[in-house]
């Protein structure tokens, strides 16, 4: 049991590395190893390689992103450009962008990475604070950085820059046997400083996704569960405290807990939503011809496409994206597990987090489970600098699994662990 001033050491690792995962990656491993007994298509999975199945995941849920933004667009193209064509350009540049990115990650060794840490963090930090002071805004909310078309959302670098510098605070604290405090308040510092600076934008959506990244690099750890606990009820008090000062925040809430209370205000979004979604049925209304783009449903080719793809594609089509998405966290998680080394293995937990929080935030909201932030559904939805800034995490994710230690016959995958000792 780990006491106030227990320290944290590995239990199985070397200088090459981890030989024991953790009990929730061994999660991976278990059902790897059910599937050698299943053989088939589960076999091959098993033996194919984890970098190469993350980029063709990753390249179908781009694919499915262009395609149902070209549908979603053409209205609001129309009305906002005089073309059908221009928002959907404009997501084939950025796209293209991110596919530079995405290929500059996956062939740069994540370690290089590790050594911009701190630059990457005080620029992003002093990003942030340039917002507040001179960003663009939109809706009510100050974002963006730069001129005309050019532009950046700083809060969605800080989601890369708290990746790669949190996974390698724990790393290597850790690694030297520092005390549970030494490893948990300084992450806990820089995660709550940005996460106040973006709240200020404000944008809870981004805040929250900080607040799963910081979680899981310090349950990814192994660190006592007592420390973890005690953020997430700061961090949760905190944006109850903040929803509820601000007007704004506080008509979303009371829309998601009563959306028909408000249906002509604060919850006519989420209502347009579930229409949408209920218009699809189980095949869809078929590619292009749904109804709740034609100005029915603010933002429907940003924060509420899955609305727009279950409407057109139906159950079966939302379910798909939603086991492409999955699928990618899945094997994530096994990249995870089986990275050489600590650092490798705490950073693909962070990005994994990062994707699977955005995921589940965006379509709770669309759903009507979960109050209304703006965040954008990963490479599906529209974007600027935040789908560059996720193709390119992805990217780094597929570089970690590159790197994999592929489990002998009838052993587990490879992990790190961290064990509390008094």
């Amino acid at each position: 049991m780990a006491t106030k001033g227990s320290s944290v050491r590995s239990v199985a690792l070397d200088e090459r590395g981890p030989r024991e995962a953790p009990r929730h990656l061994r999660v991976v491993a278990g059902a790897e190893s059910r599937s050698r007994r299943s053989g088939g298509l589960a076999q091959g999975i098993r033996r194919a390689p984890t970098a190469s199945i993350l980029l063709g995941v990753t390249l179908l849920l781009c694919l499915v992103g262009l395609v149902m933004v070209g549908s979603a667009s053409t209205v609001i193209s129309i009305s906002l450009y005089g073309s059908p064509y221009s928002l959907e350009i404009r997501e084939v540049m950025w796209m293209a962008l991110g596919a530079v990115g995405l290929l500059l990650a996956y062939r740069v060794d994540y370690h290089t990475w590790r050594k911009f840490r701190i630059p990457l963090l005080v620029v992003t930090l002093a990003m942030l604070a340039a917002v507040l002071v001179g960003g663009h805004s939109a809706q009510g909310a100050s974002r963006w950085l730069g001129v005309g078309q050019l532009r950046i959302q700083p809060s969605e670098l800080m989601k890369l820059a708290l990746a790669i510098f949190g996974a390698d605070l724990v790393a290597r604290r850790a690694q030297r046997g520092a005390r549970v405090r030494a490893i948990v308040m300084p992450l806990a510092l820089v995660a709550g400083l940005s996460a106040a600076l973006i709240l200020l934008q404000p944008d809870m959506g981004t805040a929250l996704v900080i607040a799963a990244i910081t979680l899981a690099l310090l349950f990814g750890s192994g660190m006592p569960m007592g420390p973890v606990m005690k953020v997430l009820g700061l961090l949760t008090g905190l944006a109850v405290v903040i929803a509820l000062l601000d007007p704004y925040r506080r008509a979303r809430l009371l829309a998601f807990l009563d959306p028909g209370a408000h249906q002509s205000g604060s919850g006519y979004q989420v209502l347009q939503s579930l229409i949408g979604l209920g218009s699809g049925h189980l095949t869809g209304l078929g590619l292009g011809a749904g109804r709740q783009k034609w100005g029915f449903l603010p933002n429907a080719h940003t924060d509420f496409i899955f609305s727009v793809v279950g409407e057109e594609m139906g159950l079966v089509g939302a379910l798909m994206v939603l086991a492409l998405l999955g699928a990618l966290a899945w094997f994530g998680l096994r990249a995870a597990a089986r990275a050489p080394d600590r650092f490798g293995s705490l950073l693909a937990i962070a990005l994994v987090a990062w994707l699977t929080s955005e995921t589940v935030i965006n379509v709770g909201a669309v759903v009507g489970l979960l109050p209304v932030t703006g965040i954008p559904l990963p490479f599906i939805s529209f974007g600027g600098s935040s789908l560059v800034i996720t193709m390119f995490a992805a990217g780094m994710l597929m570089n970690v699994a590159r790197h994999e230690r592929r489990p002998r016959r009838g052993a587990a995958s490879p992990g790190v662990t961290l064990r509390p000792v008094s």
